[in-house]
């Protein structure tokens, strides 16, 4: 990548003291990881800075710990790595809240061709895509018809596809979404995503256990209102373990519902392994799911015990917000990334 110009370079400056600034504030005070979430967000969100720090090498060389590659070739050769280390895998063509119609449709075509590539290749891997991609902050039913058309494609070759959950004004016509393909449409090849941040998360559970889900738990990524989600990591991790029990109770697994868990966290891991031994849980009625870069040694460990292991591997050259997004959950991040800059 070409080095940016000085008028960019200003901008990255500005973007690298916010962080630095955000970095010094969570070593300092008691609520620095909330204030420095809270200026990565908004850096994620940020034209100015995505242009800057796009154009400048030093942030693709640490993006890279995190993303494949920019394109599909990448990340099949990436998948056939993990898949060969005895771990699954789900891919993500990077992109979300697309402009106009033909931006969805490019998104759709690439999605399509993943699917293509998948079944040739013979790979170990599902889709998750994402539905302000795909339209859905343009017309939630221009969404749907989108991804209607992938499920369908993925249904014809065997495969799975999975709606993840952005910011919480989308929940509702995400989980639209995805009942009118369930249920409407009569696609069982689905699957959503809950994030136990969100207060409403519990009661979307019930409903969703009801119907039989396919659900993968996270916490969340997105800066949300207090009136929305709990502001307290520790309410967070609470009300992530008893969502857990839910996924994991007798009603759930006799519903067929097949929870995936999306965590690095060793003690919420370590909590469900219990949970699941002391209720006799056989292991392959649920997954454990993990983002590519972060905790290798542990998704290896995992599957060498027998737990089903898939790594979310992202790929393309939207790659900027889901990078920023990755700095603002683990702040130790943040230094690698500036002191590559200063080395640039």
């Amino acid at each position: 990548m070409d080095k940016p110009t000085l008028q960019n370079r200003s901008y990255l400056s500005v973007s690298i003291a916010l962080l630095a600034v955000g970095a010094l504030t969570f070593l300092l005070f008691r609520n620095g990881e909330k204030w420095l979430r809270s200026i990565l967000i908004y850096l994620s969100q940020a034209g100015w800075a995505r242009t800057s720090v796009s154009n400048w090498g030093v942030s693709w060389r640490v993006a890279s710990r995190f993303v494949s590659g920019t394109d599909r070739e990448a990340a099949i050769a990436t998948t056939r790595a993990l898949n060969d280390k005895g771990l699954l895998v789900t891919l993500d063509y990077l992109g979300e809240s697309c402009t106009n119609s033909g931006e969805a449709q490019q998104a759709q075509a690439e999605i399509l061709r993943l699917l293509d590539d998948i079944e040739k290749h013979k790979l170990q891997a599902n889709v998750s895509l994402k539905p302000t991609q795909l339209g859905l902050k343009l017309d939630p039913q221009l969404a749907c018809e989108n991804i209607r058309v992938v499920v369908q494609k993925a249904k014809s070759v065997g495969n799975f596809i999975r709606i993840d959950m952005e910011d919480h004004p989308t929940t509702d016509a995400t989980l639209n979404i995805y009942r009118q393909l369930r249920y409407t449409d009569k696609l069982d090849n689905v699957g959503v995503v809950i994030q136990s941040y969100l207060y409403r998360s519990e009661g979307d559970i019930e409903q969703l256990i009801g119907d039989g889900a396919r659900v993968r738990l996270c916490k969340g990524a997105y800066a949300e209102p207090p009136e929305a989600a709990y502001p307290q990591k520790a309410d967070v991790d609470a009300n992530y373990l008893n969502l857990s029990r839910m996924l994991l109770s007798d009603k759930a697994r006799s519903n067929g519902v097949y929870p995936a868990f999306a965590t690095h966290d060793p003690a919420m891991i370590d909590d469900i392994k219990l949970y699941v031994r002391a209720n006799n849980i056989p292991i392959d009625s649920f997954e454990f799911q993990m983002l590519f870069g972060i905790r290798r040694d542990l998704q290896v460990a995992l599957a060498e015990e027998g737990y089903r292991v898939r790594v979310y591997v992202p790929y393309g050259t939207a790659w900027y917000p889901y990078f920023v997004r990755r700095l603002a959950e683990r702040p130790a991040n943040i230094w690698f990334f500036i002191s590559n800059f200063v080395k640039a």
